[in-house]
This record gives structure tokens, C-alpha cells and sequence, in this order.
């Protein structure tokens, strides 16, 4: 679906699939999505394409204002959406995860240019977030009779809470969108979609989707910079945020949230370790555990951070891990051999810069890699395997 005709920064004229009515999506144009309609701002932005450092489309910047209008329209649609039955609720979410699948070719690419992972792990993340999206919608709502006696009877239920914000990273961009989507429309709730800054065109682009499938106001989406979290966070008329992100970022989120009681989920970074033990079979883990340190260049909460091998097969584990990660190819994510693609942006450029660079300060020794990356040369955030 691509808007029909921008003025004042609103779209007029565009159907959407709630009416019978269906447009193509469009991956060129993006846009805010504020009760139905496909929205821009004044001001205007881009990320860049982590593997070349050029510069992907424009996405809208947004205020206050545009807040303040989706929160609205959300509290509007909340009146009805919950009361629609939960079984039309999952047929819609079905409905929604098969019109993803028949654009993956579309989202694997524009997740690949602006997260920078190979097209490979684009499609599989798009075929996880239509999982999580059917798997939800079969949740089972039960309604337990506590007690039940000539005085009284007492029901527990799950009832819908109103208005959720999704809070979503630049790691998994679609598929924890949909983590935080699914959950909030098959329960009865609206959502308000917030993309990290570095990658907002795939969310973005599920929320045009969802257009074509939810009543307006109940799935939006608003693109923006780093006073766009604190802006929903604090505000008085959103009752859930889900944010996936940092551990100190998630401290912000959880205090901010707190000046208005709101009730908050939120997932947080990992350190997570492998155990070696001298009893395992070297060459049936080796292809796993290097997968599980190096997918999406090691930018996962669970990838594994730290190796204890014990000290028996030490050197046979350690020749065999360094020759099976030496098969990752590094590379640009739309190349179809890559393994590794860029790290996602330049912030985490530079902290894995500083890593690298305590490696001969250090003493270090790395058994592969190790060699500070040239951006001149490469032309975007690459890094050997180390």
C-alpha cells in the first residue's frame, strides 16, 4: 500500500484491506502510521546501510504531536477492538502473518539493508516472527472459578488493558515487533510500535501492512529519534510497554514508567557462557557453538559471550572451533555466501573497536583474527571473526 496523495503530511485517499479494499505495499516511500492512514513529519531522517555507509530513504521524525494523536486514536479503537471476540482477533493475526510471508522476498531485503544481516538470516527471521504470530493467536484464555458458594462466586480472567507500547531493537527488528504485536491484538489490546532509530523501515512497513487487517488505531507504528522512547514511556494515557533493548537502557524505561504506574515487561541483555565439558563429542558441537557466537555477528541477549572448555581437550577444541568459524564468510548481507555481515551501526562499531584494541595492550594472543578493522577500506562496519 503506498499513499495516494501527501499534504500536510497526511495521506488521503489510501483504502486498506479492513474495508474489502487491498493495495500493493510499496517498499520505496515510509511512513508513520496514525489511525489508518500513512503520516510524515516535518522533519525527516535516514539510517544507513551498515555494509556501504550509504544512505537508506528518509523516515519521518516524530513530535509530541504525532504521540499525542496515535495515543488517542488508540484509547478510540480500544473500545471496540476488545470487545471484538478472540477467535475474529486470531483469524486477523493469521490473516496478518500470511501477508507478511507473501512479501518476505520484499522485508528479507529492506531488514538486510538496514540491519546489515545476510538475507539468509532475513528470511529466517521473518519465517520466526510468522511462528510467534500464529502461535499466538492459539493462546488459550481461560476464565478459573477461584470460588464458587452460596455467597459468592469469584472468576479469574484475562481482560484487555488498553493501550501497549512496543519498544523494539535494531538486532531483530521483525520478529520482535511481531513478538510484542501478536500477544497485545489477541488479548484485546491496541499498540503503538516504536522502531529503534537505527532500523525503523521494517516495522514501519508491518504497521502499512496491518492497515490492511485491523480496524484504525489499533496497530500504528511512529519512527523517530532518541525523545521518541521517553515521549510514550511517560505518557499518561499508555497502560503497557514491552521494550527490548539494554540493561541500561531498560532502567530508564522501567523509571520513566514508573511516574505513571504503568506495567512494564522488559528483556534485557545476556552474558551468557558455554560450558565445555571433556566428554562431549568436539566435532558434533563445534558447528553449533560457532553458530551460537558468531549469527547476526554476535549481536543476540543469548549468544554466547564467554567459552570454558575444560582443560583435557583444550587444544583439539580450540584448533577445531578456530577451523570451522575460518568457513564464515564476512561480507555484505545481500551476497548470498555471507555468514557475518556488518556489526549494525557505528556506535557498536566503535565499542568492538575498543575491544580489539586491548588485544596487544592486553598481551593477548587470538588463535584467529584479531586485526583492527580499516572502514576506508571496507566501507562499512566489518570484523574478522576473533
Amino acid at each position: 500500500m503506498s499513499p495516494a496523495e501527501i499534504s500536510n503530511g497526511v495521506t488521503n485517499g489510501v483504502t486498506n484491506g479492513v474495508d474489502g479494499h487491498y493495495q500493493k505495499l510499496e517498499f520505496e516511500k515510509y511512513y508513520n502510521v496514525i489511525n489508518n492512514e500513512l503520516t510524515s513529519t516535518s522533519k525527516t531522517r535516514h539510517n544507513i546501510n551498515p555494509a556501504t555507509t550509504e544512505a537508506n530513504a528518509q523516515v519521518p521524525v516524530s513530535t509530541k504531536e504525532d504521540v499525542d494523536k496515535a495515543v488517542t486514536a488508540a484509547r478510540a479503537a480500544f473500545k471496540s477492538w476488545s470487545k471484538v471476540p478472540v477467535e475474529e482477533r486470531a483469524e486477523k493475526l493469521r490473516a496478518f502473518a500470511d501477508a507478511i510471508e507473501s512479501y518476505k522476498d520484499d522485508f528479507a531485503k529492506i531488514l538486510t539493508l538496514e540491519q546489515g544481516k545476510p538475507l539468509a538470516q532475513s528470511y529466517q527471521e521473518i519465517g520466526m516472527a510468522c511462528t510467534w504470530i500464529r502461535a499466538f493467536s492459539t493462546m488459550k484464555l481461560p476464565e478459573d472459578i477461584i470460588e464458587d458458594n452460596e455467597e459468592r462466586q469469584v472468576i479469574n480472567r484475562y481482560t484487555p488493558l488498553g493501550v501497549a507500547c512496543g519498544i523494539v531493537p535494531w538486532n531483530y527488528p521483525i520478529l520482535l515487533a511481531a513478538g510484542k504485536m501478536a500477544p497485545a491484538l489477541y488479548t484485546g489490546n491496541t499498540i503503538i510500535i516504536k522502531p529503534s532509530p537505527y532500523t525503523p523501515y521494517s516495522d514501519l512497513k508491518l504497521a502499512e501492512l496491518g492497515t490492511q487487517f485491523f480496524p484504525p488505531g489499533v496497530v500504528q507504528a511512529l519512527s523517530g529519534e532518541e525523545d521518541l522512547g521517553p515521549m510514550l514511556t511517560e505518557h499518561p494515557d499508555i497502560d503497557k510497554i514491552a521494550f527490548t533493548g539494554s540493561s541500561a537502557t531498560g532502567k530508564k524505561v522501567m523509571a520513566s514508567a514508573s511516574q505513571t504506574l504503568k506495567r512494564v515487561t522488559l528483556e534485557l541483555g545476556g552474558n551468557d557462557p558455554a560450558i565445555i565439558c571433556d566428554d562431549v563429542d568436539i566435532n558434533a558441537i563445534i558447528p553449533k557453538l560457532a553458530i551460537l557466537s558468531f549469527l547476526c555477528c554476535s549481536q543476540i541477549c543469548m549468544m554466547i559471550k564467554r567459552l570454558y572448555v575444560h582443560e583435557k581437550i583444550y587444544p583439539d577444541f580450540v584448533k577445531a572451533f578456530v577451523a570451522h568459524t575460518k568457513t564464515f564468510k564476512v561480507g555484505n548481507g545481500l551476497d548470498p555466501d555471507t555468514f557475518i555481515g556488518p556489526v549494525q551501526n557505528s556506535m557498536q562499531y566503535e565499542k568492538v573497536k575498543d575491544m580489539y584494541s586491548q588485544i596487544p595492550k592486553q598481551g593477548w594472543k587470538p588463535a584467529l583474527g584479531g586485526d583492527m578493522p580499516d572502514l576506508e577500506a571496507t566501507k562499512g562496519y566489518f570484523f574478522q571473526p576473533t
